[in-house]
């Protein structure tokens, strides 16, 4: 019988792993925040800006890196 002693696995806080992406290059990437609804009122430009995903402060970035192991 062969056993593995290895650490066991550390959990992906899936909240985290459902907001945040991890590019290729380890950028942290979200979603502009305020594209549901109330979005006729902005102009133009507003709308289009909040298209576009955005990156995360360095600070920010090394928790969100923490708390999705794997990626």
């Amino acid at each position: 019988m062969i056993t593995n002693n290895n650490m066991p696995k550390i959990k992906t806080r899936q909240a985290v792993a459902k907001r945040f992406k991890i590019t290729k290059n380890g950028k942290v990437i979200k979603r502009t925040a305020g594209q549901d609804h109330f979005n006729a009122r902005e102009t133009g430009e507003n709308k289009r800006r909040k298209r576009l995903d955005t990156s995360i402060a360095n600070v920010d970035a090394k928790n969100i890196k923490k708390m999705i192991p794997y990626n």
